[in-house]
């Protein structure tokens, strides 16, 4: 892809999605987002009622008297943006693969924090993180995150989500919004989401391809594992074969969709050729109230 066509390409999906932002999160876009921090403000003489854990005691051993801390909410919000780069997020047998569908979804989620004048940042991540970008304002921050989207290249192609978890863990030390933007086919995660979904608000998108659902009969089909590169020979005619293959992408999902909810993590489901605006609205609206 030539810088022109990247660029024309950015412009293409920055004027689709910026409008779609809007509708997103227009309204009360603070309260769609739980456990926002809280910074000190000041302290006053304890009050019935106060909670005794505010309790400032280097000022109330000072004084001979109870004094409260008082927080205000912080007005600036954080947002991560953890996207799965891996081999089969270029998969798609519809107009757009999944790579395409969660740079555009991406776009709106920044390009909405742009807006309210919060920080957005990404990590990048295949079985290992490919690249993080620290949170930052504005546009050409934003616009810097989707040409990278738009060039990505794993240098290894299997997907390990408990690497950019732990690493969001470690290198975002304030509380944040994290969107996990990934088809989720893998497993064994569940301390790392543990951990992150303690430390921040934590929402998973699970992206998929329709034809990944369900394996059709279609006699002898040649695939390509896209994470391993290898290419075999499938009887999609067996029931044998279709159900273990349903088997296994259903236990992926379940695995995904329990671990999340277990530990307070929320979660949606978008398909490639499905209107993603709707889904986004509703599942904000939802969480609001």
């Amino acid at each position: 892809m030539t810088i022109t066509e990247l660029l024309k390409k950015v412009r293409k999906i920055e004027l689709k999605t910026r409008g779609l932002s809007n509708q997103v999160f227009s309204g009360t876009y603070k309260t769609r987002f739980k456990g926002r921090g809280m910074s000190f403000s000041e302290v006053r003489q304890y009050q019935y009622g106060d909670d005794v854990r505010n309790i400032d005691w280097n000022v109330t051993a000072r004084t001979n008297e109870p004094y409260v801390k008082v927080f205000e909410e912080e007005r600036e919000l954080t947002f991560m943006l953890l996207i799965d780069i891996s081999g089969s997020a270029f998969f798609g047998t519809t107009q757009q693969s999944k790579m395409e569908i969660a740079t555009e979804i991406a776009a709106t989620l920044a390009f909405s924090a742009s807006v309210n004048n919060d920080k957005v940042g990404a990590i990048f991540f295949s079985d290992k993180v490919e690249k993080f970008i620290p949170p930052k304002k504005g546009k050409p921050h934003i616009m810097r995150i989707l040409r990278d989207m738009i060039y990505a290249k794993p240098s290894q192609a299997e997907t390990n989500l408990s690497e950019p978890l732990k690493y969001l863990t470690n290198i975002i030390t304030k509380r944040c919004t994290a969107f996990v933007l990934s088809d989720f086919m893998c497993q064994d995660y569940n301390n790392a989401i543990k951990l992150a979904a303690t430390r921040h608000d934590t929402i998973g998108i699970h992206l998929y391809d329709p034809l990944e659902v369900s394996m059709p009969n279609v006699g002898l089909l040649p695939t390509i594992d896209a994470e391993t590169g290898q290419t075999n020979w499938i009887d999609t005619s067996s029931k044998t074969v279709r159900d273990q293959y349903n088997q296994w992408y259903e236990g992926n999902f379940e695995y995904f969709k329990k671990t999340f909810l277990r530990n307070n993590a929320d979660v949606m489901s978008v398909a490639t050729n499905e209107a993603y605006l709707s889904i986004l609205i509703k599942f904000f609206k939802e969480r609001r109230n």
